[in-house]
């Protein structure tokens, strides 16, 4: 087998890659279900897996899971580390293919629908996350989606960032129910654009507070189930005023996403 040499070109630094099967089963979950309308209408379905980390399981998941919305779907995942692409190279098939890069995203023109970077940037400084944001923004196609998160190690508490060419649209928690004892535990999980922002006065911790009221109000309705009280959480935020994006069909899965703008870096009016 060749060997896989580090370019000079590639753009960022080498992570720890430590990855799980399923850790990512949450923006998953979110990219084949209310994203799952891009992947459609896009003219070259092709979805980058960026930082996939020491063992490829992650990005083969998300082929599968995205290839039940498109059959015809191309991933290709993407890492800095050259002997992590030389593992990965034996797992490749068609549509699914492993190469070295980083943030240039080395796709020969591609425009991609999808770019996951899980756990990548939040191992950079808080100075540098934003150019790498507007690089990968740089590369996407019209439609396109680049997906910025964080979880922790078995996927049970994920925070995300999404954002379209044009700049960051939206805000997403999943947690699984029984993970957590307030929703704002999520906080040691937060993307690194709003990380170290969960401070009074911050728009972030604004949110995760609210929720924290709501969750608590919402304590009469625990012996129907977490589904039921996170439901009935996201359903007062709404009528408080927070401009949440998703449904209750999402919210029952222990979800909620709100538009960038209520949680963006910078003091809260």
């Amino acid at each position: 087998m060749p060997q896989v040499r580090r370019s000079p070109q590639s753009v960022g630094s080498i992570t720890r890659g430590t990855t799980n099967p399923n850790r990512l089963r949450r923006v998953d979950r979110w990219l084949a279900g209310p994203q799952a309308r891009r992947l459609r209408a896009a003219h070259d379905p092709l979805v980058v897996d960026l930082g996939y980390g020491a063992a490829p399981v992650t990005a083969v998941e998300l082929f599968e899971r995205l290839s039940r919305v498109r059959e015809d779907i191309e991933l290709i995942g993407i890492e800095i580390d050259p002997l992590r692409v030389q593992a990965a190279l034996p797992l490749s098939r068609d549509r699914l293919s492993f190469r070295q890069g980083g943030f240039e995203l080395p796709l020969a023109g591609r425009r991609p629908v999808f770019v996951r970077a899980f756990n990548v940037l939040r191992q950079y400084g808080e100075d540098e996350y934003e150019a790498h944001w507007e690089q990968v923004q740089g590369a996407l196609a019209p439609e396109g989606l680049f997906i910025d998160g964080t979880c922790d190690e078995i996927g049970r508490r994920a925070t995300w960032v999404a954002l379209d060419p044009s700049g960051p649209v939206s805000f997403s928690i999943s947690m699984r129910f029984g993970a957590f004892a307030l929703p704002s535990d999520v906080a040691e999980r937060l993307p690194k654009a709003l990380i170290h922002r969960n401070i009074p006065g911050e728009r972030v911790h604004g949110f995760l507070a609210a929720m924290d009221r709501a969750w608590l109000d919402a304590a009469p309705l625990s012996p129907f189930g977490n589904r039921q009280r996170w439901s009935a959480m996201c359903a007062a935020l709404k009528d408080a005023g927070w401009p949440l994006l998703d449904s209750p069909s999402r919210w029952r899965l222990g979800e909620v996403t709100v538009g960038w703008d209520a949680v963006r870096p910078g003091h809260s009016a």
